[in-house]
């Protein structure tokens, strides 16, 4: 395990990879907004938590992990993290920090389950809009096929998820704040845009995953032009795929190194949104496992509930073996902790040397 010490270190070394840091954020309709705006040609891609994971861990944790330093470290432009706490002079001090560096904000306030947490859920949205979120994150599900052993646990769950949200969206509106809710392995793009249409709120919309809905046999370039119109932000990422006995091996590998059309992505939703905020999820770890040849694949899918067609599987499948990966894909399982952080150090560097000099991130 490494020191905390050995972390910091590592993380001056990564700011090798850094370049002019520009400033990055998004107007807000009303109220309190980042006050940077970025010029023309500016780097926008951020990063998530998940991208730092390995770092993260090895440092003592989320608590411990400063990501705004370090993602600024690294010449990125913006964070999807949430403040220390709501009190208003911490709030400040975190805002302030923002501002100084340039960078975006993406927020993930704890969406109410029942009328009672909805008070609690309203002093967030006003902390975090008070702290300069550009947007909302949400993530509201497992692997469905990991998660679920037959049919209705699952509609449960969707129908949980639905009340959420629906509790949620009045304050979203009075506070004027987006919530973007990530196709998480959870839903079907068809699936979520049939709720988003049902709920009919300019509040409540998509962070489009590039990559997550392989696993539900969707061919990418569909699920993004199914949830390019409704994307509020992003999770940027590349995917290699390859065989194996149950199904299907699926990994996120550094940008341009994948099968994802990066640029036709991109493109489709800066037409959506020329301000549209992209942070990276590069996820350094062991390839996932989709096993659709195996029963407990299928369990969630009804022809008339939630139906996931043959023809999909079989386009998938093809992806899959016209697909295979030029080099091993990436595993973390027997390395050492600090092997472990300068794999992922090493494939979020190159993400974002791609981004910049392919995608104008």
């Amino acid at each position: 395990m490494l020191t905390r010490r050995q972390v910091l270190s590592m993380a001056g070394a990564a700011s090798a990879l850094s370049a002019v840091k520009l400033p990055v954020a998004r107007a807000d309709e009303g109220g309190s907004s980042p006050a940077a705006v970025a010029p023309e040609g500016a780097p926008r891609m951020g990063g998530t938590p998940s991208a730092f994971g390995l770092r993260m861990r090895a440092g003592g944790g989320r608590q411990s992990f400063d990501m705004i330093e370090h993602a600024h470290s690294i010449g990125m432009a913006g964070v999807q993290t949430n403040p220390p706490s709501t009190d208003p002079a911490e709030i400040s001090k975190f805002r302030q920090r923002l501002e100084a560096y340039g960078m975006h904000l993406v927020c993930d306030p704890r969406l109410p389950k029942q009328e009672s947490d909805v008070v609690a859920f309203e002093a967030q949205v006003a902390a975090f809009k008070e702290a300069g979120a550009a947007v909302f994150h949400a993530a509201m599900t497992g692997r469905r096929y990991e998660d679920f052993d037959a049919l209705e646990p699952f509609k449960q769950m969707f129908e949980r998820c639905q009340k959420m949200v629906a509790l949620a969206e009045p304050v979203l509106k009075k506070h004027r704040m987006k919530l973007a809710i990530e196709n998480h392995k959870g839903w079907r793009s068809a699936e979520q845009v049939a709720w988003l249409k049902r709920l009919g709120s300019e509040w409540v919309g998509v962070c489009l995953d590039f990559g997550n809905n392989l696993s539900l046999c969707e061919d990418p370039m569909e699920t993004a032009r199914t949830l390019a119109p409704y994307a509020f932000y992003a999770h940027i990422k590349d995917m290699a795929v390859e065989e194996y006995e149950d199904g299907f091996l699926l990994s996120e590998v550094p940008l341009g190194e994948g099968l994802l059309d990066l640029k036709q992505i991109v493109q489709l939703l800066r037409q959506r949104d020329p301000n549209m905020i992209f942070n990276l999820e590069m996820i350094t770890r062991d390839p996932l496992k989709i096993p659709v040849y195996t029963p407990k694949y299928w369990a969630t899918f009804d022809d008339a509930y939630s139906p996931l067609p043959g023809r999909d599987l079989a386009a998938v499948l093809a992806i899959v073996k016209k697909n295979r990966p030029k080099k091993p894909l990436p595993h973390v399982t027997g390395l050492s902790t600090e092997a472990a952080v300068k794999l992922e150090d090493d494939c979020n560097g190159q993400c974002i040397t791609y981004a910049r000099q392919n995608l104008g991130l």
